[in-house]
């Protein structure tokens, strides 16, 4: 494994309380140019290859996804990582997560990373959502953030990232699944807002955008004749049992094809493969994370013998 680079960015403390409290933060630099040229090239193979598909790590966000030659208007692969292992070694893996002790602390873990990709003309529109809103089990306590990187100059015009400040410090608001059909992926908040609030934030290409966990955000359309490619990296403190009960119900009913897929792949032996990956990626060297796996797994099993 190659050994990781040094981290080259670290935030001021102006920085770190700008994020407190507003729930995002836009810095101009986090991977050299040399590096999103690579990253590109990469996530263009990844797509063209429909990677991850038949294991449900590759989907269409807004669509039914059920075919899998249509075109995609949202698509995008869950840990990349799993199918380009040169992933591992990159100076924006090593930035953020420099940045994400920073900001949650020493006990920060690499929670998972994404990629997605909105065609050029037709890419849709990511759905204002909070990310602790697509949790699987509501009732954990979730610290978590979120480091969007965009592999080209990204525009209001391409699908820029858009904030509602102050968001990361209430709750998670109610979601629902988009024209309230749980076939469809993507998860769009149903609670109060005011979409006319948001704060746009353009980015340079190898810029990114730090967001909370319950930060509400938004991604505008792409009406341009190139692809807007972009790339996150999830970081949390290990979450543990929450003492209030919650239900993301939202979550519960979804119906989408690329779950089934991922259930399939299970049983023909994947599970044994995420078990392997989560080792490869470090998951021993983090007993915070394996006591919540653990915690998360027992759970699951008891709601099903309920």
């Amino acid at each position: 494994m190659p050994t990781p680079p040094t981290p080259t960015v670290e935030l001021t403390p102006a920085q770190i309380a700008e994020f407190h409290e507003r729930g995002f933060l836009a810095i101009p630099n986090i991977s050299p140019p040399a590096e999103v040229e690579l990253l590109r090239g990469i996530f263009d193979r990844l797509f063209a290859q429909k990677a991850g598909r038949a294991e449900g790590a590759q989907f269409d966000m807004v669509t039914h996804d059920d075919d899998d030659d249509a075109p995609q208007g949202l698509p995008a692969i869950i840990n990349p990582v799993n199918f380009a292992p040169e992933l591992r070694a990159t100076v924006f893996r090593t930035n953020a997560a420099a940045i994400a002790r920073q900001l949650l602390g020493p006990k920060v873990t690499a929670a998972f990373e994404h990629a997605i990709l909105k065609p050029p003309r037709y890419g849709a529109a990511t759905p204002w959502h909070q990310d602790e809103a697509t949790r699987v089990d509501a009732n954990f306590d979730y610290e978590q953030l979120s480091i969007w990187m965009p592999l080209q100059e990204a525009t209001l015009q391409n699908g820029c990232m858009q904030y509602i400040a102050g968001t990361n410090r209430g709750e998670v608001l109610p979601h629902r699944s988009p024209k309230s059909d749980p076939k469809i992926h993507a998860i769009e908040c149903a609670g109060k807002f005011d979409p006319a609030d948001a704060t746009p934030c353009p980015l340079p290409a190898g810029g990114a955008t730090i967001h909370h966990g319950r930060t509400l955000h938004y991604a505008g359309p792409n009406a341009t004749d190139q692809p807007r490619r972009a790339y996150i990296l999830a970081f949390e403190v290990p979450p543990k049992p929450s003492a209030r009960q919650r239900d993301f119900y939202w979550n519960r009913d979804k119906q989408t094809a690329g779950l089934d897929r991922k259930r399939q792949w299970r049983k023909r032996g994947g599970i044994v493969i995420e078990f392997v990956r989560k080792l490869r990626g470090g998951l021993w060297r983090q007993p915070g994370r394996v006591v919540f796996e653990a915690r998360r797994a027992v759970r699951a099993l008891l709601k099903r013998a309920g």
